[in-house]
């Protein structure tokens, strides 16, 4: 079978295994060498490039069940649930409880196994950090078929490598997760207009403490008007005031929204040109700009803009797309994004679909994206020109302290890779601990030189 991840490139023909449960997948790897040397696992397959792509994939689709739902020591609410299981699924059941996931990623089909390998992150990261700062414990299926249950106190240094580490560790088979109040399905936005880059980094700064803080920008914006942007700050809206306001029955499931639409087929590649972009980013630019009105929205509609659109990867045509996430310490920040929108907006690439984000305090996660500063985002559709263009901004972040996220990457070198993480050499040494065959890797893992 033919697999790629959400980009659709690459492409890779891979063996699937399909484990109806947590024991079906221990008992098969224990003592055993028949899944082959290059197995890894797969959940939702959204990992934008190579991450999940081996010679054997493992699914953990049906790894979709809930374990319990507690109280801790602390007075958390903590979820214990199966790694398969979607964070659409965990947002079904926690919603009409009034409780919700504290960090979302932009794609609710995402698994919990999937968040915790790539260490995910959301519109809140310079309050709330990422989603493994939420994760209490989880259980790991090693190599050696031996299942370890981690945490920050019992397998630290296990807990730290999987968390973010790709899944090179082993499988994930379930996890514990923190949970916090919804007191609605209510999101009170705000948007601000930042005429330029600057403009908008300072709107973020200014507004720190909104709990909820993404911009989109202009990529192809030059001159005066490079980096102009569009500001969308969210906070939860209170109970009381969200009865007041919302429609009736809005605490029921019926309330969740479920987009019916689609991209049937794969769009014709010459319709995404610098014209079509330029043009639309224009019309993006001025309809928010006449706007400016805070306003009560629903949290699916918030949280997962693209998400009520299926198969919106199908816009870049049939050979797929290349996202480009770059983070970049506060102290460099304008200067590097500056630079790499100068680069792409020349090369005349680029998307409609680019993301602005104000990261807090790193993690103890080994390979975890997020330094403290700022994230952006660029979507670029498939060509063989842009691979040139690509090793520019590379060079550009490397230059400014910055470093690529892995579970958008499809191309990133070895070098650029150990130059940006500066705990690849430790994450190794604990992969050869917890896997000394490197049964574990992924096209991804062997091209970043870690087997």
């Amino acid at each position: 079978m033919t697999f790629s991840g959400w980009g659709r490139y690459p492409r890779i023909e891979s063996r699937l295994i399909e484990p109806i449960s947590a024991f079906e997948i221990t008992a098969s790897l224990s003592g055993s060498d028949k899944w082959g040397p290059s197995v890894i696992a797969r959940g939702a397959g959204r990992s934008y490039g190579d991450s999940a792509l081996a010679k054997t994939l493992v699914s953990t689709r049906y790894l979709d069940n809930f374990s319990s739902l507690t109280t801790s020591e602390h007075g958390h609410t903590v979820l214990r649930c199966a790694s398969g299981i979607s964070l659409e699924k965990v947002l079904e059941t926690l919603i009409p409880k009034g409780l919700f996931l504290p960090v979302l990623p932009g794609a609710k089909a995402v698994t919990v196994g999937g968040a915790i390998a790539a260490d995910v992150h959301g519109k809140n990261h310079h309050i709330d950090g990422s989603f493994c700062d939420h994760v209490e414990s989880m259980q790991v299926l090693l190599a050696t078929g031996e299942v370890i249950n981690c945490s920050r106190d019992a397998y630290p240094e296990l807990f730290h490598a999987t968390c973010g580490g790709m899944g090179l560790t082993g499988i994930i088979l379930d996890a514990a997760i923190k949970l916090i109040p919804m007191p609605s399905l209510d999101i009170a936005q705000r948007t601000l207009v930042a005429d330029n880059l600057q403009d908008c980094m300072e709107l973020m700064g200014k507004h720190h403490e909104s709990k909820y803080s993404v911009a989109w920008i202009d990529c192809l914006a030059s001159g005066a008007t490079q980096g102009r942007s569009v500001l969308y700050l969210g906070e939860h809206v209170d109970e009381k005031d969200a009865r007041e306001k919302s429609k009736p029955g809005r605490r029921g499931l019926s309330a969740i929204n479920r987009s019916e639409l689609k991209i049937p087929f794969d769009a014709p590649s010459f319709l995404l040109n610098k014209y079509t972009m330029m043009g639309f980013n224009s019309a993006y630019f001025a309809l928010q700009k006449s706007r400016g009105v805070p306003k009560r929205i629903d949290y699916d509609a918030f949280f997962f803009p693209l998400e009520r659109l299926r198969n919106w990867n199908r816009l870049y045509g049939s050979k797929g797309f290349l996202q480009y996430q770059l983070a970049v310490p506060q102290e460099s920040a304008h200067a590097c994004i500056s630079a790499v929108l100068s680069c792409a907006s020349q090369a005349g690439k680029g998307s409609f679909l680019s993301v602005l984000k104000k990261f807090g305090k790193a993690n103890n996660n080994l390979l975890s994206f997020p330094i403290e500063g700022y994230t952006l985002a660029l979507d670029f559709k498939y060509e063989d020109s842009l691979f040139p263009l690509l090793d520019k901004l590379d060079a550009i972040v490397l230059d400014h302290g910055g470093r690529l996220y892995l579970a958008k990457d499809a191309r990133m070198s070895k070098e650029c890779f150990r130059q940006s993480y500066d705990q690849w050499e430790r994450f190794a040494e604990l992969r050869q601990k917890f896997d000394p065959r490197g049964q574990f890797s992924s096209l991804q893992s062997r091209r970043l030189g870690l087997g």
